[in-house]
């Protein structure tokens, strides 16, 4: 091959992999970034965030209608851009029904994110200014997780809209989530414990018995099992018991059953003897 099909060849190389390279930027996707400089992100929040990363797979939405004048759809990502297309950060964005027209209510690179004991609660910041409502100021979303067992995420909807204010105003956002959910203690209660003991006893005793009796004293057959003279003896007795507690049967009634005794041989004869003593 001549030099020059060879630079070229090698252009075209590396233009590939200058496009493969690009459309790899464009297509990965923000992940949220808690406002300030990530050496300031606590532990917890960084917990928190890796937490909520099964939620960054869906896409939840609400549709809010009221009356001729307000009819939207509210469409949220955790930890995601919407519109990944836009690259406006925008983790939750109102959609206008009526003229197609998105406002974004909050982006995911100014987010804060903190916990209690079952929920979880995101604030996405920066989004779209309000115009005429809360002083101009920008809008913002708070999505409250609370826990519920069993469900990754379900029954996102919104609350309500504070924008009488003159500052601060927000969308307020609730969802369920098993994710927002403390880690179930899994102790052992007393009886448990002391039932599983009474078994590791029962185990040792008799594994342990049975190999001493079979290979020290040399017991074959049932001879083989711990004291196997007590327990039969025990065994008897129980059966005793049994017997003369639960029986029904009058306790003066006659066996059911008779063996050979002494009044089935018959009376000996006081004579028996006599023809062996000596006249």
């Amino acid at each position: 091959m001549s030099s020059p099909c060879h630079t070229s060849a090698l252009l075209l190389v590396f233009m590939a992999l200058a496009v493969a390279v690009a459309g790899a930027e464009q297509s990965e996707e923000r992940g949220c970034d808690v406002i300030g400089d990530e050496s300031s992100e606590s532990q917890m929040e960084r917990a928190l965030l890796k937490k909520l990363e099964p939620l960054s797979q869906m896409r939840f939405n609400v549709t809010v209608e009221k009356g001729k004048t307000e009819n939207y759809v509210y469409n949220f990502r955790v930890c995601r851009e919407v519109n990944s297309t836009s690259h406006d950060f925008g983790g939750l964005v109102q959609t206008d029904r009526q003229n197609g027209k998105t406002t974004v209510i909050g982006r995911i690179n100014e987010t804060q994110v903190f916990n209690g004991s079952d929920w979880i609660m995101l604030i996405y910041k920066g989004g779209d200014s309000y115009g005429s409502h809360c002083s101009g100021e920008k809008r913002r979303a708070v999505i409250m997780i609370s826990c519920k067992r069993g469900v990754t995420a379900s029954s996102f909807s919104i609350i309500s809209e504070e924008r009488e204010k003159e500052q601060e105003c927000f969308y307020l956002f609730e969802m369920d989530s098993s994710l927002a959910c403390p880690a179930e203690n899994s102790h052992l209660s007393v009886g448990s414990i002391l039932l599983i003991t009474f078994a590791s006893l029962i185990a040792v005793y008799i594994i342990g018995g049975f190999l001493y009796q079979r290979l020290v004293v040399g017991a074959k057959g049932m001879e083989q099992f711990p004291h196997f003279a007590f327990w039969q003896d025990l065994g008897n007795l129980v059966a005793d018991g049994c017997d003369f507690v639960c029986r029904s049967k009058p306790r003066n009634a006659p066996a059911a059953y008779r063996g050979v005794g002494d009044d089935q041989l018959g009376e000996e004869s006081e004579e028996r003897d006599d023809h062996l003593l000596p006249m």
